[in-house]
């Protein structure tokens, strides 16, 4: 009874602030769907609402002490479910096969990839001999050829290669499968032919108009503001980044800079309150308006109707959408009369999200925005306790913006670390040379160039944001420049994120002394983290790299190819190194074709290429061969040519305590999801071209 009196206490002192839980409650629900290495069936859902109903109900008439853990509950239940509906609204087909030949679709997004190599997603596509049940929905090619002659919205049709989205470069690592299956992205490939324009833009889909005219849009801006200053302008005016070089992209990152590339929160948040101010502002100046009208609401309005058309404009991406939610949630408070800047309304923007997209919480742009806006609004709404008056007027705006940028930089910058593997020193320093030129000159400039646009004079509003533009980038470009700027961390465990995230958040929404406990979890999750440890080998999901760690570092099988996996991997181990340096850590075993790794009592070996391949007597001496050609001889050891690690993934290869070798395949990870398909050996083991029969 004392312990129910205990807790009957705590919960009570929580009242008027349980709300701000329901987002979490709904997180932990979504986090456990997604950590499931199996995919629940209709049965389990509809036991788990009947189970959510009675909660519901039961909860209505429980004790103070039971009724919101019963509440708790059922959000948890809520959140999952939401994942599970989510999941299956979007499914759609995935090809389970190397494909290579025609490919004709519709053009619905050109952007770049890591490689700089223009890249189109397409719709509407069609596949030689492929059946439209089993054609994928939308697939991404990236063009590596010449320059190709196609505009938005056109039907377009080359030859290329195809593949299935691919699944973690290690396992546990991000899955991209996963991403793709929200975005109904079914395949990915490339081509090195021409893209021939077989039709011409259909105006009738109101979607792809608004893609076209976003196109059209950063094609203009790009032609009035030339260079790096154009392309980042087109990039925070449309979400077009096909323009940004790689360098650029780099410094930005490198200076934690690149949040002022994405349109998220800053960008909404500095477009509608631009805006706001501006009807607020003009409105009072005519009196009998302001003395008649509530100016603050037709601003609100206004500034809901602004950022609706930036949402538009720049492309409706998850991340816009989320910022999106959270200012019309603020502008929603003040027609209510309401405080805009508050813990519920933070809170009642991370649970439509949540409800809405909730793979969004395992992506780093949710868990970044919600961590600065979380600290942004405990920290300002603490200063309205102190006399901040004291400091002169000219000093304030300079203690907010660097007050702001700390703040928001030490919320993200855990989250930052666990997902980039990186620390930024002077990101601080960048950040309040850069930040209060985005909202004092860039973005009021971009609304001045759309309102002047009608009349021609949009000349103006561009030139204004390109000297702006231009000192961001030269700030980035020389604090990039500074040595030992950045410090590499390896990744952490699974259970760090969702550890740190539990404990902040304990810590800002409990209310009382043991709020403090969220502090406890929270270093808790941080010394777990430093003891990590690498896996001793990495095998590629092709066979044909691997990486073994050494006291220098990771040593690469592979000076080239396999660029993706050897550049996550690296990172993982807080060691980016260029590929060819990890790969000299090895120079003997370059020429050979083999690499012999020895591995406590065992030895682990790759064989590149079918001429090394055919002089292998038996195994080698290897306990375990790796190889890069599909292999049908019966050999005295495990073995995993390309066939196999179709359905495996990659491997991650470690000693256990007992000194016996353990193999951790991503498909272990990951299991059976939707997503991730099980491949058999015969139906991995085919490589279709077009003549194929394939029906």
């Amino acid at each position: 009874m004392r312990a129910l009196g205990i807790i009957e206490n705590a919960l009570l002192a929580q009242r008027g602030h349980l709300f701000c839980w329901t987002p979490v409650c709904l997180g932990i629900g979504v986090g456990l769907y997604f950590s499931l290495r199996f995919e629940p069936d209709l049965v389990v859902f509809a036991a788990g609402g009947v189970g959510l109903a009675v909660l519901g109900m039961t909860a209505r008439i429980a004790p103070v002490a039971v009724a919101p853990l019963l509440v708790g509950l059922m959000l948890i239940g809520v959140g999952a479910t939401a994942a599970k509906i989510r999941t299956d609204s979007v499914a759609a087909p995935v090809l389970g096969f190397r494909y290579y030949g025609p490919i004709e679709g519709r053009i619905v997004n050109i952007d770049r990839s890591g490689s700089d190599a223009v890249r189109l997603t397409l719709d509407q596509v069609v596949l030689a001999r492929m059946s439209p049940a089993r054609t994928p929905k939308k697939l991404r090619i990236s063009l590596r050829g010449s320059a190709a002659d196609f505009f938005p919205a056109d039907t377009v049709l080359t030859t290329g290669s195809l593949s299935p989205p691919s699944g973690p470069a290690e396992p546990g690592g991000f899955d991209f499968r996963r991403h793709a299956w929200f975005l109904q992205i079914g395949a990915v490939g490339d081509t090195r032919n021409p893209v021939v324009r077989l039709q011409a833009a259909q105006r009738s889909d109101w979607r792809l108009w608004v893609f076209t005219q976003r196109m059209a849009l950063s094609a203009a801006v790009r032609r009035q503001i030339s260079g790096e200053p154009g392309a980042f302008a087109a990039a925070i005016m449309t979400g077009d980044r096909s323009a940004m070089s790689q360098k650029t992209l780099g410094d930005l990152r490198a200076t934690n800079l690149a949040h002022l590339l994405a349109i998220s929160g800053l960008h909404m948040g500095l477009l509608t309150g631009f805006v706001f101010a501006v009807v607020r502002f003009g409105l009072a100046l005519i009196p009998y308006v302001a003395l008649r009208i509530a100016t603050k609401k037709i601003a609100a309005i206004a500034a809901l109707i602004a950022g609706a058309g930036y949402l538009a404009l720049s492309g409706g991406n998850v991340a816009t959408e989320r910022a999106y939610i959270m200012v019309a949630v603020m502008l929603f408070a003040v027609l209510l009369d309401r405080r805009a800047l508050t813990l519920r309304a933070v809170a009642m923007a991370a649970t439509i999200v949540l409800l809405i997209q909730p793979e969004a919480l395992v992506g780093p742009g949710f868990q970044m925005s919600f961590s600065a806006t979380t600290a942004l609004v405990l920290v300002f709404g603490g200063l309205r306790k102190l006399n901040t008056q004291a400091l002169p007027k000219y000093l304030r705006p300079v203690f907010s913006v660097v007050l702001s940028s700390a703040v928001a930089g030490l919320a993200t910058a855990p989250f930052a670390a666990a997902t980039f593997n990186q620390f930024v020193h002077y990101g601080l320093v960048a950040n309040v040379l850069s930040v209060p030129l985005m909202g004092l000159f860039v973005m009021p400039a971009a609304v001045l160039a759309v309102v002047l646009a009608p009349v021609g004079g949009w000349g103006v509003g561009l030139w204004i944001m390109e000297q702006g533009l231009r000192w961001i980038l030269a700030v980035a470009d020389r604090i990039a420049a500074i040595e030992n700027g950045v410090s590499y961390v390896v990744a952490p465990q699974a259970v760090v994120v969702p550890m740190l995230a539990l404990g902040l958040l304990w810590l800002a929404l409990w209310q009382g002394r043991a709020r403090f406990m969220g502090a406890g979890i929270a270093v808790l999750a941080g010394l777990i983290w430093t003891q990590n440890t690498r896996p001793a080998v990495l095998v590629a999901d092709n066979g044909g790299m691997i990486g073994v760690m050494m006291d220098s570092g990771r040593a690469l099988s592979k000076a080239k190819g396999n660029g993706f996996a050897a550049g996550i991997w690296l990172e993982n181990d807080g060691n980016p190194v260029p590929q060819d340096e990890a790969a000299a850590r090895l120079p003997e075993q370059q020429a050979i074709r083999r690499v012999d790794i020895g591995l406590g009592d065992w030895q682990i070996t790759q064989v590149s290429g079918k001429t090394a391949l055919a002089k292998l007597q038996g195994c080698g001496g290897a306990d375990v061969l790796i190889l890069n050609t599909q292999d049908d001889t019966d050999r005295p050891c495990q073995v995993y040519d390309p066939i196999d690690l179709r359905s495996t993934g990659s491997l991650a290869i470690d000693l256990d305590r007992e000194g016996r070798l353990g193999i951790v395949t991503a498909a272990d990870v990951s299991g059976a999801r939707p997503w991730t398909p099980l491949l058999s050996r015969a139906a991995t083991g085919r490589v279709l071209v077009a003549d194929d029969a394939y029906e």
